[in-house]
């Protein structure tokens, strides 16, 4: 009789919390996050691979409770290889079935792009975009123009500011065939320049390494051509090797990097905090400067809130604008359609909605894709930092980006 009325009474107690356990359930949406802990991008990778996690965990407490769903990141290391990745592929998506992937860079792209329409999976990147991927229909999408758009925007206001617009520019880029995504930043600054021979002039692209040992004679060459620019957009290690060359030769040319490569990276991987004084990295996206932004407000929250450990630099910006946009979308398709998302749901709603820059907590000036441009369609704006006293300072912000020829 007393074991009937324990059971009795234990029956009733779980009945009546089932509707509060069901009222509590999570939905867990899956993110696969591709990553480099043992190639070139390895010395930075664990600042962006920070401000990822900062930004789950920030959305799932700030936002995923009261929608009851959770999105879960699972990390992958590439190596930033074309072939580690595409091998790596078919057992994420078996083993997490991801609703997005979130990209490090050219490797991804190559690898995956031709795959992910038909898996029914976007890869957002945080990095600039490439010209192999300027096709409609894409499913690997980037949150910036092309990395020869941002290079061009630079050149464009440098000529306007530092030559007064009185000539053309004199550029020189160093880059490698080792990967796509590198070929294509001297093929797309190529064809700017040639569209517009009364703003640039291209001097040379020299190939080189990913990694190189020496660049001193290749230098040597472009600085006798009367270079005024040298672009490097590729890593951290082809800066450091041109920097060495510059001083090995008494040169002053001004080194122009992207955002993953920028002059604090870089300078960190030289060994000396103030390396890269004078130089420039270029973004369509928040820099890392001293200023306060609404971007670094929100890094700041995260610091104090959320555990974030990642330095302010140009990684750490890149990582955190890549995963609230990520959010951002996959929170737009659960307020529209519930918690049953899927990658196609999340491929449409990147395509159809508009966010705004306060959406992205200023990360982004704001994120409008279409279906025939896999980047941002709207009025792109870059912003351009220098460094000083081993700080990054704005030296200029919402710049134009100039149209360039499909190449």
């Amino acid at each position: 009789m007393h074991r009937r009325t324990l059971l009795t009474r234990g029956c009733a107690a779980l009945a009546a919390a089932l509707p509060f356990a069901m009222a509590h359930a999570q939905t867990t949406i899956n993110v696969a996050a591709l990553a480099d802990f043992a190639g070139p991008y390895a010395n930075v990778m664990n600042e962006m691979q920070g401000g990822r996690q900062a930004v789950i965990d920030w959305w799932n407490k700030e936002v995923g409770e009261s929608l009851k769903v959770r999105i879960a990141m699972k990390t992958y290391d590439t190596r930033y290889d074309v072939a580690q990745t595409a091998s790596l592929w078919p057992g994420i998506k078996a083993e997490l079935k991801p609703v997005a992937v979130l990209g490090l860079g050219g490797p991804d792209a190559a690898a995956l792009q031709q795959r992910l329409p038909e898996d029914k999976v976007p890869m957002l990147f945080g990095t600039a975009a490439y010209g192999f991927g300027w096709k409609p229909g894409q499913w690997a999408l980037n949150l910036r123009p092309t990395y020869p758009h941002e290079a061009a925007a630079f050149l464009e206001w440098f000529r306007t500011t530092r030559l007064e617009g009185r000539r053309a520019v004199k550029v020189a880029i160093i880059t490698s065939e080792a990967t796509p995504a590198y070929a294509d930043m001297a093929k797309g600054l190529q064809a700017y320049a040639k569209a517009n021979a009364d703003k640039a002039t291209f001097v040379e692209a020299i190939w080189t390494e990913v990694q190189p040992a020496d660049l001193t004679l290749q230098i040597r060459r472009v600085a006798n051509a009367g270079t005024d620019v040298i672009v490097i957009q590729t890593n951290t290690a082809q800066a450091v090797a041109t920097k060495r060359a510059l001083q090995a030769l008494g040169k002053n040319i001004p080194i122009v990097l992207s955002l993953h490569n920028g002059v604090l990276a870089s300078s960190k991987a030289m060994g000396n905090p103030n390396a890269f004084a004078g130089d420039y990295e270029v973004g369509a996206i928040a820099d890392a400067s001293e200023d306060d932004s609404a971007a670094r407000r929100f890094y700041r929250m995260l610091q104090e809130k959320h555990g974030l450990k990642s330095s302010w630099n140009a990684m750490t910006t890149m990582g955190l604008a890549q995963t609230i946009a990520v959010v951002r979308t996959i929170e737009a398709v659960v307020k529209a359609k519930g918690p049953a998302v899927t990658g196609e749901a999340v491929h449409a709603a990147l395509l159809t909605k508009q966010f705004t820059g306060a959406e992205l907590m200023g990360l982004l000036p704001g994120m409008d894709f279409s279906p025939e441009t896999p980047f941002p369609t709207g009025n792109a704006k870059v912003n351009i930092a220098t460094m000083k006293d081993g700080k990054v300072v704005r030296a200029a912000g919402d710049v134009a980006v100039p149209a360039i020829p499909k190449w």
